[in-house]
């Protein structure tokens, strides 16, 4: 049987702050209380389990491919929000979004600062 990821644990300074930060954006419900966590559901059967952690905490990279509809929605959510986005993972190019690979994307932080990042087209090569 082929391994499917389940769930993974980000890591949080206040778990359903940066649990509802995505789901505000990607049109998800409220998050649930989990044990320590705050579940994040996503499509795919996938969870996002937040935990609340003291002191410093090592940026992730979320990344997440979604339709050119759901791009165009979780961009306009930014823009709305005046939040600043990126078309590149060294923050370089503000305000602007990429194309590669014959898509869109562009990259944001979160609360906790793990990058977020929305693609229209997988980077995956076949």
């Amino acid at each position: 049987m082929p391994a499917t990821l389940d769930h993974t644990v980000v890591r949080s300074h206040d778990r359903f702050a940066g649990a509802r930060f995505l789901a505000e954006l990607i049109g998800e419900p409220e998050p649930r209380e989990f044990g320590p966590f705050a579940s994040l559901a996503l499509a795919g059967g996938v969870t996002l389990d937040y935990l609340d952690v003291e002191g410093e905490i090592a940026s992730q990279h979320l990344a997440f491919l979604v339709s050119d509809e759901e791009f165009d929605t979780v961009l306009a959510k930014v823009v709305e929000r005046e939040l600043p986005y990126f078309a590149d993972p060294h923050a370089e190019k503000p305000q602007e979004i990429n194309h590669h690979f014959g898509g869109r994307g562009f990259y944001l932080a979160d609360p906790d600062g793990h990058w977020l990042e929305f693609i229209t087209h997988t980077y995956v090569i076949e």
